[in-house]
Order: C-alpha cells, then sequence, then structure tokens
C-alpha cells in the first residue's frame, strides 16, 4: 500500500486545517503549492504544473514561485478572492532532527492584506463583520493595515436597507457574516453584484455573547466594555469579538495597534445610498470606475496617503452637526487665504510618509530598517509643522497641532541607531550605526581587519611561491581559496592542501588560511545575527509609542485633509458656505465642480437656486435633453455635500440648512439577473427614496416614469409630486419631459416650474444652460436626434410623424421608404381611432364613488385625448 512520504505528510496534516486556503508551503527558496491547491494556481497565476514525487502511486500536481516575490503572486490570487495561508519554516533548518518543523504563520485574505506593495494608498482595506438576529444588526469593520476600528448597530427602520448603505459607505473588501442570520446572507448575497467584496461565513459560536465579549476583554485590556462606549451594544459587542477572533485566528499574532476603537451611530452622518454614491460620482465615475472625472478628483490636492483616505472617507459621510461643519469651514478659510501658510504646510506634508501603515507594519513585526527610517524622516518634519500652526485663527486648526507629538526620544533613537541607508532585509547585516553598540563595532573590526589580513596574505604567497597569477578567492560553499592555474602547478608549495579541481587551476586552503576564515567568517556571521538582535529590540521598543504615532498620524490625515480643501477654494475661486439648521437651500451662481474642471476657458455657465419650504420646495425643470437639466440637479447636490463635509463651494455665495441625506433618481438600467426591468429598478429605486426621505432630506429626481406607457409614467410622476408636496415636504428637483406636470404650479403652493433656455435659428436649437423660471413647451427631442447623427431621411420622416401628431385630427399617413426600420416604426405606431360607443361605454363603467382625485383627472385626460381623435 502507497504511503506519503514524511514531507508530504506534513503538509497534508497542515493542508486539512486550512481547507478553505490555497496553501503556500515553504521548501528551500520556492513556495510549493500541491494537488488541486496547485492546479488552481497553475491556471489563476499562468504558472507551470509540474509534479513530485509524494510517496504515492502517481506524482502529486506541483507547482511553485519564488519566495522573494511571493508578494505579487499572493496579490493576483488576493485580488482574485482566494483566501492565501503562508506555510513557512518555524525552526533553524542546521538545528532540525528529521524533517524542518513547518506551520502557518499567516492567512491573508481580502480583507487581511498589510503589505503596502499589495494596496492601494490613498485607500482603506476594510474587513467588515456582520452579526444579525430578529433585534437587528450589529456591524464592525477594521482596516488592519491602519489600525482603524468602528463599530455600529441597526435596530431600527429597515435593517436591509441600512446595512446595505453601511456596506455601501464602507465597500469593504471582505465580510465575515453570522451563519445562521440567513436574511442578511440573503441581502449580501443581491447586495455582492453591486460591489466587488469577498463572503466569509463564519462559525456561529465565534458569534456568542459571552465569547466576543471575552475576546474584546483580553484584547483590549478591560474588565468591562462600558468604558470602551459599547454598554448595551450587544449586536456590536457579537459583531466585533468575532472580528478580532477572527483577525487572531487568520494573523497570528498580536494586534496592538488596534488599540482603540471608534464606535458611532447611524444618525451622526448623512446617510448616502448606493444609488445617490453611484449617480453623483463621488470617489469614482460611473462609466469606467476611474477616480479622474470624480468629486475626489477634483478635491484631492492632499500631500500624504493618510490625508489622501481622510479625504475620501469626509466625502463618504457628510457631518450633520452644524458646530461640526462650521470647525472644517473656518480651517479652510485660514488656510485659504494665507498662501504662505499654505506653502509651509505642503512643504512639511510632501515628506511626511504614511504614518498610520507605518505604524501597522511595526506592530506586525514586518517593519524592516527602511520603514524605521521613514518614520525618522516623517517625524522630523513635525516640528516645523507645529510651528507654522502656532496661534492660528483657528479652533480645530489649534486642536489639530495639540495632537500632534513630536516624538523627539523615537527620532533620536532611530538617528542614533540605523544606518542612513540600510539593507532591505533585516537579517542581512548593514543595520545598525558604528558607535551603537560595542560588541557590532568590535565584530565590525575583526571581520575589516581579517580581510586585510588576507589581502596581504595573497602578496606573501605571491612572493613565497614565485606564482605571479596566484590569488586568494571566496564563495559560500568552499569558504576562502588559493587558486592556482595549471602550469604553475609543479610549483606549489607541499603544505597547500587540494580542495578542488577546476578545468584550468586547482584550488587549495592552508592552516592559516582556515584560521583566519573561521575568524573573518564568524565576526561576519556574529555580527550580522546581533545587529538582527538589535534591531528587533529597537523595533520592540518603537512599538510601544505607536498608539501616540497613531494619535498624531490621525490630526495630520485632517490637517492634510483641510489643505487640499483650501488649496482646491483658492484655485478655483470657491467660496464659504453659509450653514444653519434651517430648510431652505439658496445658492447663488453656483456651478458644477466636476464639469467644470472638464471644460477649457471658463465655459460653463452658472445658475441660481432657491428651495425652500415655503414657496419653493419643489422645482419642477423642463427643457431638451443634453440642455443640462441633469447637470444643474447634480451640481445642486454636490454643493450641498461639500457644503457639509467643511469644503468652499463652487458658487458666488451660498446658504444651506443641514441635509439629513440626499436621494439620487437618475437614468436606469434593465437588472436582468434580478429578472428587474428599466421601469422596475426604476420604481425600486423610487420607493426607497418615498419610504425614507424625511422633510430635511434633498432629491433630485430626474425623468420620473419615462419606462412605462405616457399615461402611465404621468399618472406616477403627477403623484410622487403630490406625494412630496404633501407628505414628505422635503427639497426637491424634478426633471421631466412631462408637460403636463407644470400645470401643477399653481395647484400647489410649494411647486415651481423652471426651464433650462434655448435659442432656435431654423431648425436648429443652440442650448444656452440658463435655469430661468417658467416651463418648455417642447422637448427638441429630434433636434437632438439630428445632433447624435441619426440618418437624415429619419429625421425628415420624424418631422412628419410629429407633425400629424401636434394634429390630431389629421393623423400621419403611412407612405413606403426604402428603409425597413421605418416601415416597423409606423407598423408599431398603430393609430387606432376609437369609436363613440366605445367611449360611451368605459364612461358608463366607472366607479365614480371609488375614484381618488388623481384617477379622476387621468381619465378625464385619456376620454379628451380619445374624443380629440375622433
Amino acid at each position: 500500500m502507497s504511503k506519503l512520504t514524511p514531507m508530504m505528510q506534513q503538509y497534508t496534516d497542515i493542508k486539512n486545517l486550512y481547507k478553505d486556503t490555497l496553501l503556500l508551503f515553504r521548501l528551500g527558496d520556492f513556495y510549493e503549492l500541491f494537488f488541486d491547491d496547485a492546479i488552481t494556481a497553475s491556471r489563476e497565476l499562468e504558472i507551470a504544473l509540474t509534479g513530485r514525487d509524494c510517496g504515492l502511486d502517481e506524482r502529486a500536481p506541483m507547482c511553485g514561485v519564488p519566495h522573494h516575490s511571493v508578494n505579487n503572486y499572493i496579490n493576483r490570487l488576493i485580488t482574485k478572492g482566494y483566501k492565501v495561508a503562508i506555510c513557512d519554516q518555524v525552526e533553524d533548518p542546521s538545528e532540525a532532527k528529521g524533517i524542518v518543523k513547518r506551520d502557518v504563520v499567516r492567512v491573508i485574505t481580502p480583507g487581511t492584506v498589510i503589505d503596502t506593495d499589495l494596496l492601494e494608498e490613498k485607500k482603506n482595506n476594510y474587513l467588515m463583520c456582520i452579526y444579525g438576529e430578529n433585534a437587528g444588526i450589529g456591524i464592525s469593520y477594521v482596516d488592519i493595515s491602519t489600525g482603524e476600528l468602528f463599530s455600529t448597530e441597526i435596530t431600527q427602520g429597515n435593517l436591509s436597507q441600512h446595512l446595505q448603505d453601511e456596506v455601501s459607505k464602507v465597500q469593504p473588501k471582505e465580510i465575515l457574516y453570522y451563519a445562521k442570520d440567513k436574511n442578511t446572507y440573503e441581502v449580501l448575497c443581491e447586495y455582492q453584484k453591486k460591489l466587488d467584496f469577498y463572503m466569509n461565513e463564519y462559525d456561529d459560536w465565534r458569534f456568542e455573547g459571552e465569547y466576543a465579549r471575552n475576546q474584546l476583554q483580553k484584547h483590549f485590556q478591560v474588565i468591562a466594555l462600558d468604558g470602551l462606549g459599547f454598554s448595551n451594544n450587544h449586536l456590536g459587542i457579537r459583531a466585533t469579538g468575532a472580528l478580532i477572533d477572527y483577525l487572531k485566528n487568520t494573523q497570528k499574532r498580536t494586534l496592538n495597534h488596534l488599540s482603540k476603537i471608534q464606535i458611532y451611530t447611524l444618525n451622526t452622518t448623512m446617510i448616502l445610498d448606493f444609488t445617490t454614491r453611484r449617480n453623483l460620482e463621488l470617489v469614482e465615475t460611473i462609466r469606467d470606475k476611474k477616480k479622474k472625472g470624480s468629486l475626489l478628483w477634483v478635491l484631492d490636492k492632499t500631500m500624504t496617503s493618510m490625508g489622501g483616505r481622510m479625504l475620501r472617507k469626509w466625502l463618504e459621510e457628510p457631518l450633520l452637526e452644524v458646530k461640526k461643519i462650521h470647525d472644517r469651514l473656518d480651517a479652510v478659510e485660514v488656510l485659504k487665504e494665507d498662501l504662505l501658510l499654505r506653502k509651509e504646510l505642503k512643504e512639511s506634508l510632501k515628506n511626511i510618509y504614511d504614518l498610520e501603515r507605518l505604524s501597522g507594519k511595526i506592530s506586525y513585526g514586518s517593519a524592516n530598517a527602511r520603514d524605521l527610517i521613514a518614520l525618522k524622516n516623517s517625524l522630523t518634519n513635525i516640528p516645523k509643522l507645529k510651528e507654522v500652526l502656532f496661534n492660528q485663527k483657528s479652533f480645530l486648526l489649534q486642536n489639530l497641532a495639540s495632537q500632534i507629538d513630536e516624538h523627539k526620544e523615537i527620532t533620536s533613537l532611530i538617528e542614533t541607531a540605523i544606518l542612513e541607508e540600510p539593507s532591505a532585509g533585516i537579517k542581512e547585516g548593514n543595520i545598525i550605526k558604528n558607535g551603537y553598540n560595542a560588541d557590532v563595532d568590535e565584530l565590525r573590526r575583526a571581520s575589516k581587519e581579517g580581510k586585510l589580513w588576507i589581502s596581504n596574505l595573497e602578496a606573501k604567497e605571491r612572493d613565497k611561491t614565485g606564482i605571479k597569477s596566484l590569488k586568494i578567492g571566496y564563495n559560500k560553499v568552499f569558504g576562502y581559496f588559493i587558486e592556482v592555474t595549471k602550469s604553475n602547478l609543479h610549483i606549489v608549495p607541499q603544505e597547500y592542501i587540494r580542495k578542488q579541481t577546476l578545468a584550468n587551476c586547482e584550488r587549495y586552503i592552508t592552516p592559516q588560511l582556515k584560521e583566519i576564515e573561521l575568524k573573518v567568517l564568524g565576526a561576519e556571521e556574529k555580527v550580522i545575527s546581533l545587529e538582527y538582535q538589535l534591531f528587533l529590540q529597537l523595533r520592540e521598543v518603537i512599538e510601544k509609542e505607536v498608539p501616540q504615532i497613531q494619535t498624531t498620524a490621525h490630526a495630520i490625515a485632517q490637517l492634510d485633509t483641510l489643505y487640499s480643501l483650501a488649496e482646491v477654494a483658492a484655485e478655483n475661486g470657491y467660496t464659504k458656505p453659509a450653514i444653519n439648521d434651517g430648510n431652505a437651500i439658496d445658492i447663488l451662481e453656483g456651478r458644477h465642480p466636476v464639469v467644470e474642471k472638464m471644460l477649457d476657458h471658463n465655459m460653463f455657465i452658472s445658475n441660481d437656486t432657491h428651495l425652500d419650504q415655503s414657496q419653493n420646495e419643489i422645482a419642477i425643470i423642463t427643457g431638451p435633453n443634453m440642455a443640462g437639466k441633469s447637470t444643474y440637479m447634480r451640481q445642486v447636490a454636490l454643493i450641498v455635500l461639500m457644503a457639509q463635509i467643511g469644503s468652499f463651494i463652487p458658487a458666488k455665495g451660498a446658504t444651506i440648512g443641514i441635509v439629513d441625506r440626499i436621494f439620487t433618481r437618475v437614468g436606469a438600467s434593465d437588472d436582468l439577473g434580478q429578472g428587474q426591468s428599466t421601469f422596475m429598478v426604476e420604481m425600486s429605486e423610487m420607493a426607497n427614496i418615498l419610504n425614507n426621505a424625511t422633510s430635511k432630506s434633498l432629491l433630485i429626481l430626474d425623468e420620473i416614469g419615462r419606462g412605462t406607457s405616457t399615461f402611465d409614467g404621468l399618472s406616477i410622476a403627477w403623484s410622487v409630486v403630490e406625494y412630496i408636496s404633501g407628505f414628505l415636504k422635503c427639497k426637491t428637483l424634478f426633471s421631466t419631459h412631462y408637460h403636463e406636470l407644470t400645470e401643477i404650479e399653481g395647484k400647489m403652493k410649494t411647486v415651481k416650474n423652471y426651464r433650462i433656455s434655448v435659442k432656435e435659428e431654423g431648425d436648429d436649437v443652440i442650448f444656452l444652460r440658463r435655469v430661468v423660471e417658467g416651463s418648455a413647451d417642447k422637448s427638441y427631442g429630434i433636434q437632438v436626434a439630428r445632433l447624435a447623427g441619426l440618418p437624415k431621411n429619419v429625421i425628415q420622416r420624424a418631422q412628419e410623424i410629429l407633425l400629424g401628431l401636434e394634429k390630431p385630427q389629421d393623423p400621419p399617413q403611412y407612405k413606403t421608404v426604402d428603409q425597413p426600420a421605418i416601415d416597423e416604426i409606423n407598423e408599431q405606431l398603430n393609430f387606432i381611432d376609437m369609436n363613440k360607443e366605445e367611449i360611451i361605454r368605459e364612461i358608463k363603467e366607472l366607479k365614480l364613488l371609488e375614484t381618488t382625485p388623481i384617477d379622476a383627472l387621468n381619465i378625464l385626460y385619456q376620454l379628451h385625448k380619445k374624443v380629440s381623435d375622433l
């Protein structure tokens, strides 16, 4: 019976403990994968699949990657959604008896990546954990590369919708979920199609209340969780406890840099659902998912990676508290008005590395000497940073300055101990400065003197033997040797001991050479080992200061974000908005921040906006396609959002009442995977808005009801306007091609008509991009179709058909044309006259006592239309 070899038995035993991972098994200078893992990795990494004798009848499929470039391969596997377990040697091979001991030292998943080469500099890499039950949902998420840890719980409202909103905000790379919570699982499966994240079921028992509580108490070293802010937050405790447990099981090390937890509630910042984030293109464009063309692209002038991540977080979480917004605006104002101050800040900030992720690497034990030099160089810029912030007339700037520590002891320690250009590896030597440690200095001196002795020995041996070509060499296999060419072998001294024969020479050793070799190599090995130990000690000392470094890093990230907003404001002529708790939005000469950056020579046309709850709550906007309705509505939403993150705005001035949510319904597409048509997607989004909006919300509604028949769509759009005006009473921009909706003005006191002005020249139309009071009397669809490049004969025929439709008593006459497509259009139009008997029958069948006013209005409209067609 076949039996696995000892090494393969070791592999199998470890693999059985990590069945859901791809196991990278260290063999010499390679990480190898076997059996099914090898087949998968070979396919995904496009590397050769080989085989290895394993003791079985057939060779085991095998593939491998070099250990020095393993990160590149791990990154490719992680981005494809795999979990990777790293199995390394855990004992010195020279001291091993039998098979070298190996064990998994870390499991890398999409949400637990810490290597900076595998991360986006200005984007967090979050791992989220979700625990759900009937009472609500607990959520916790972490970025282990920066040490940021958050927790909340959802106990009110539409739990599934709030969960989706949080997932949309955080955009985690990986989500752990409680297996027994089937509802959460179904929500995540549905939402996974919109956002790219890896789903990972975690053991039920790890979410148990007492177990989760113990995990948190052990990690934070506390006897009660009230001091952390949890109190009665039992859902959050379960989610966070399971999250910490998962990290310990996968990372196989202490997580000291996760020293703080931020517990928040959903009502502390503006909630933005997935649809709104996408439609407003806050951090990426809809079409190609790129940063360029997004609001983040316009606002990001940050000098550090930390600041870039903070700016993104501010955009994802606009503030609701007027005081905090004013503090940010005042800080931006100080920076915007002082060009010299901004320049000084820029010079300091640009020389500061990613302190958050450097802290994470130090805590993880993965920081090398070059990382410590980066830390030192960053900290040396802090005194200047604090100096330029001294006595600035801004509460927030002064507060941030007080949180920034110069860390002089750490700076001095690294300056004294570490070479300016150390080795990349910590086991290669060339790390510690001369003068830091006497033993290192002595060993280096011995090594240097020994090498000098060997150099002198070479000259002496040449003189002694008369062999002018004699030389002393070295390699890792044989150590030091004397090399003599074959033409001189006859005069080699008898005391030379042959070591190796080559094609053109012989290599020898002597007792003297062997003695000095032991001294030289012994000193080199000892100094490398000693430098390694000293470095570890130094890193441990710095690790104790990580919480303070993180505080400094967080403050610098906020400062960098404020600097960025000030720089953008100065560069683009933005102004400071007035923020209050009122319900009005007044914007004077507002501009779209992204579109104006895309246009050359200041070609963007600005527009005013006035929305309040007294007489102009809902603005119905009509006008042709391509005239700028959507751009105008989006710009209002973006200006409000910018104001509530504490940014200056692209406008001549503005007064903005706090908005609790921004909703958008702009465009739609089929969701065939869910069996939903364009119209169903549109109505689902509209239902979400009407069910969750409040009187403090801002609604951006574009072409409601266009996905169905004209009368159905008009009825829905009309009813939506009535509902918003009569029940929700929230500020709304409502664009439409249903010109009938403009009749609402006058019937409802809070509805006002606006139109995008155009100029007609013959059959052409010029879009003036100006929003003015009043309503448009037509949509100019055929003119837009001409601009889009439709064939000329199609445009001409469309004009004939439109003329007939606008004169119902004289419907369009069908005529034969060469294009089959036109025949199909004519057939689909299918104009059918209604006879009087049918109209009378419809009237008789009406149940007037059961008909609502809006239904009666729609019925009357349809009957009037049919009578006009007779």
